[in-house]
């Protein structure tokens, strides 16, 4: 028999003999007693324990193979050893030596040192772990998948079974200890802006009351009807969705359609049915295993893709148990901020734009689909916020301020206060640098420096208007692969460009080929390129990939060609570390320039070319480089942490990760000469260029032009526009050749006595 239904066969044994023992009318102590013995006979595990929280603490309550001794004398608090940790994290653990995991503790009292292998999943009820159930092996041995999901749909029927016999810390599943006072949470910036509203949560919990099946036909044939009506639903809300502009967000909408229809999916769920689960239940447990993989995911890319997963299981677990309602479906009768674990797009689409002033996510990242469609809507979104059920009510009034990265719960009179006054002087701020859209960024000396922006949708191009700004330094043409459920055609690609270069008319539009790979995988490259590798940021990516991978790059080498017909294409290579990399990339454009020129069709005027210098061995080999190269554009947040050995996502190293320290000024001082004395253009693309202190700084060493974001170039003009660069210049050499830890507050001094306005 293969593995797969040999499994499939074992879990439904065990549910069928469960639903016997929850049928039985013997006390919940002997029926545990059952429970880990069926477990253990059907899995052929030599042991089988369950734990349950009780008291805040995980106990054990019954036990195949363990000294039976240890039943309600061994204790685990969360987070505490391999039991804990499951619990604690609600995640899966499958160990072929459980000795060599960080969180193992050792409890001499139930004879475990028998035993090698390990695995556990968390028993779990209204989305918290109310306790573990795991197996042990005497020889090591890694678990299949196919034996966790069993576990996992056991673990499912238990949380059913120990509920009704009132087993379990219901006050700990259903989070009462929530706060009642002023609360401020942190979180990351997704979408920035500042709101007020009232705390909306995106939908009530589908509680689950049946899990396992009656008839499987019936069930089967239920998901199928959910699906039918899922979709529709995905048809309309995505046909219907209005925008100022066409953008890359239509292209996530269509992603996110593309994962209604995917096959594996719903194989998934009809696999948890013939296991012999209710189709609500079903749902559930792929949906359990989807949160659990995004826990294991390092890429936050493809986690992104598995939250658009996570939104439809939503959905359809919805549909499939006849709790439609939503807070977008009832209604939003007042302004409100909308809280939420994650939210895919097609659902932030539902809602009321007039009513809807900001979102809270538990979750989320700066690449998620969502995120990118908040910004389209203009709505301000917070992500990774921790708690937010346990101590968020229903109506709470919240005080959203995304530039602060925090939201304010049940905020008191001062806070209100002080957030009126905030938002006030963002509006006047505001309006002050809208009114010095049109003023040039000219120091008090004359110098003129160039204020570019970064970008990376289509939507981006039109901040160009707005904000006054010389052109874009900086066009991440990867973000049109990372929305994408398939690489983008060429054509495609071709209308993207096309589209960024009408609307920036006769401004530069510098084109940074795709950085993707490492960090950045794609979920549409071979499983063989798209390997987990312990440092992604130092991997096989950008310039790398692109070498290798030279169709890629071909196509949108073509692409940007003959989008650019009759203009100057501005093209960087990036994370290049060695001149030849430069040099067969530019080789590579140059040929698909004269393959183009064969065939009669129209050509850019011309093209120039440049490098972004990120990798610090490219300095060492500057002197070979800059006589072929147009312009030199350093990247400074990859610059920094490769030079400090200091990943600046690390909190603890945050004091490492300082753009202002005599280590990167000098460097960059020096780079700047350098290029200077060839004669090559140098600019900054990093954020380090977008904050007014650093960017005074840069303008101190030489560098006199940056690529910023949209909202930096009103408060970097206005600082330009008080600067007395020379007087600045004069003192630069001094302060780098004895410099003290950091230049920052040297910088910050110097500006307060000369006037220099850096907010």
């Amino acid at each position: 028999m293969p593995a797969h239904a040999s499994a499939t066969s074992a879990a439904r044994e065990i549910l069928t003999r469960l639903h016997d023992v929850m049928a039985a009318r013997t006390g919940a102590q002997a029926k545990l007693n059952r429970v880990v013995n069926i477990i253990g006979e059907a899995m052929a595990s030599e042991v089988c324990s369950i734990y349950l929280l009780r008291d805040g603490c995980l106990e054990l309550f019954a036990t195949r193979g363990l000294k039976q001794e240890a039943v309600h004398v061994t204790k685990l608090a969360l987070g505490e050893g391999l039991v804990g940790t499951i619990a604690e994290r609600v995640e899966t653990l499958n160990l072929d030596e459980a000795t060599s995991h960080r969180d193992f503790v050792y409890n001499p009292e139930t004879g475990e040192e028998l035993y090698h292998s390990f695995a556990g999943v968390p028993i779990v009820r209204r989305e918290r772990a109310v306790g573990v159930v795991s197996v042990q092996h005497s020889e090591p041995r890694r678990y299949a998948e196919i034996e966790i999901e069993a576990l996992q749909t056991v673990a499912m029927v238990l949380a059913e079974l120990i509920a009704g016999a009132g087993l379990i810390d219901e006050s700990a599943a259903a989070g009462s200890d929530r706060e009642s006072g002023p609360v401020r949470l942190d979180g990351l910036k997704l979408v920035e802006g500042m709101a007020r509203g009232h705390a909306v949560f995106h939908q009530p919990r589908v509680h689950i009351d049946h899990t396992v099946a009656e008839d499987t036909e019936l069930e089967r044939q239920r998901v199928y009807a959910a699906f039918r009506q899922m979709r529709e639903q995905i048809e309309r809300i995505t046909s219907q969705a209005e925008f100022g502009a066409a953008g890359e967000h239509l292209d996530v909408l269509a992603t996110y359609k593309m994962f209604a229809y995917d096959e594996g999916w719903s194989r998934r769920i009809n696999e948890a049915i013939d296991s012999g689960l209710t189709a609500e239940a079903a749902i559930e447990r792929v949906q359990q295993r989807t949160r659990m993989r995004m826990r294991e995911i390092s890429d936050p890319l493809l986690a992104d893709r598995m939250h658009d997963l996570e939104d439809l299981s939503n959905r359809l677990l919805r549909i499939v148990s006849g709790q439609l309602g939503t807070a977008a479906q009832m209604g939003l009768r007042q302004d409100s901020i909308l809280l939420a674990r994650n939210l895919g797009p097609a659902e932030l689409l539902e809602y009321d734009r007039r009513r809807l002033k900001g979102v809270i996510l538990e979750e989320g990242s700066l690449t998620a689909h969502v995120t990118i469609v908040a910004r389209a809507m203009g709505v301000p979104v917070l992500g990774r916020v921790r708690d937010i059920r346990r101590i968020v009510a229903e109506g709470d009034p919240l005080l959203l301020d995304v530039m602060q990265g925090a939201v304010f719960v049940r905020p008191t009179a001062p806070m209100e206060e002080a957030f009126e006054g905030k938002l006030v002087i963002g509006q006047k701020r505001r309006a002050e640098f809208a009114a010095m859209r049109d003023l040039p960024p000219v120091t008090k000396d004359g110098t003129r420096v160039t204020l570019m922006i970064n970008a990376g949708l289509r939507d981006d191009a039109a901040a160009l208007d707005v904000t006054g700004a010389d052109g874009i330094g900086l066009f991440r043409t990867e973000f049109q692969f990372l929305v994408s459920a398939t690489m983008p055609q060429r054509e495609r690609q071709q209308r993207l460009y096309r589209d960024v270069l009408d609307t920036a008319g006769d401004r530069p539009v510098i084109f940074r080929t795709v950085d993707i790979g490492g960090d950045k995988a794609l979920p549409y490259m071979n499983q063989s390129e798209a390997h987990a590798e312990e440092n992604p940021a130092l991997g096989w990516r950008a310039i790398r990939l692109a070498l290798e991978r030279d169709g890629l790059m071909k196509a949108q080498a073509r692409a940007l060609i003959e989008a650019a017909a009759g203009r100057t294409l501005h093209v960087m290579f990036p994370m290049v570390s060695e001149p030849w990399e430069y040099d067969e990339a530019r080789a590579l454009f140059e040929a698909q320039f004269e393959w183009i020129r064969s065939r009669g069709k129209p050509l850019p005027m011309t093209i120039r070319y440049g490098t972004m210098l990120e990798v610090p061995a490219l300095a060492e080999s500057l002197d070979l480089l800059l006589p072929n190269l147009d312009f030199l554009s350093v990247g400074t947040n990859d610059l920094t942490q490769f030079l400090f050995a200091a990943d600046r996502a690390n909190p603890k190293l945050a004091e490492r990760y300082d753009w202002l320290s005599p280590a990167i000024l000098r460097f960059l001082a020096r780079v700047t000469r350098e290029a200077g004395a060839a004669r090559v253009p140098i600019g900054v693309c990093g954020e380090m260029g977008g904050r007014t202190l650093e960017a005074m700084a840069l303008i101190g060493i030489g560098i006199e032009r940056l690529s910023i974001t949209p909202a930096a170039i009103g408060p970097v003009k206005a600082m330009i526009r008080t600067l007395d660069v020379g007087a600045l210049r004069a003192v630069m050499p001094g302060w780098l050749a004895t410099p003290p830890r950091s230049l920052r507050g040297l910088l910050t001094e110097w500006a307060a006595k000369t006037g220099v306005n850096i907010g």
